[in-house]
């Protein structure tokens, strides 16, 4: 049984502190879909901001700067980025918690959800036509992972130029291409509410799913690593 919790707008330093209390003290699996949030810009665990960000000009616009609990890149999301994060036990899923097997399976998954050829994995990020439509990022302990998304439904390229530095460590795919020759969106092909609607369609064709509310969850003294910086 798949618990799914289906929210709008939540903010993400909620999300992830949510992420965090539902991997660290359930052993049930999860799925989460959140669609959009307030313009924050995230930091992978490992991440150095002045690196990565333009902190100046993100303190001048009031743009929150985070770090989450999982490796990864570093993103600026708003109210056009839609989440979907799976946290599973070894009971619930069958395959290897390495990084390679979670993200192959995800792929998997995603295929069937876009259902076009040239929607594929390249290192971490789903592509289609060689442009990154999502990131990925994910935790992994002993018996249990968790394997957070971000999908651009849609992006506004000036900020992502005004916040976001270009990493000198990038996928090699990307090519040294600038944010807007790099990403696409998602907006000429699904809206965030049918997007929702036909990963919930595919998630009941590999589960049985069970609805969850937000007051179903219990925090239980969670110690956090999601801070804000």
């Amino acid at each position: 049984m798949l618990s799914l919790i289906h929210t709008k707008k939540l903010n993400i330093f909620k999300q992830l502190r949510l992420e965090e209390i539902l991997l660290k003290n359930y052993d049930k699996p999860f799925c989460l879909i959140n669609e959009g949030t307030s313009s924050s810009v995230i930091l992978g665990i490992s991440n150095v901001a002045q690196d990565l960000v333009e902190i100046e000009k993100a303190k001048k616009d009031n743009i929150p700067i985070l770090k989450r609990f999982t490796a990864g890149g570093c993103v600026f999301v708003d109210k056009n980025t839609l989440f979907v994060t799976f946290i599973f036990s070894k009971k619930s899923l069958d395959i290897t918690f390495f990084p390679e097997p979670i993200l192959r399976w995800a792929e998997s998954f995603y295929k069937k959800v876009f259902e076009v050829d040239n929607f594929k994995l390249i290192e971490n990020d789903f592509v289609i036509d060689d442009k990154k439509i999502a990131g990925n990022a994910m935790y992994i302990k002993k018996d249990r992972f968790l394997l957070h998304t971000s999908f651009l439904m849609d992006f506004d390229d000036k900020k992502m130029k005004r916040y976001l530095k270009i990493p000198k460590i990038a996928p090699k795919y990307r090519k040294n291409r600038s944010h807007e020759k790099f990403l696409s969106s998602l907006r000429e092909k699904y809206s965030k509410e049918d997007f929702s609607l036909k990963i919930k369609d595919i998630l009941n064709g590999f589960f049985k799913i069970k609805d969850c509310n937000l007051s179903d969850i219990e925090n239980r003294d969670t110690k956090f690593s999601t801070t804000y910086l």
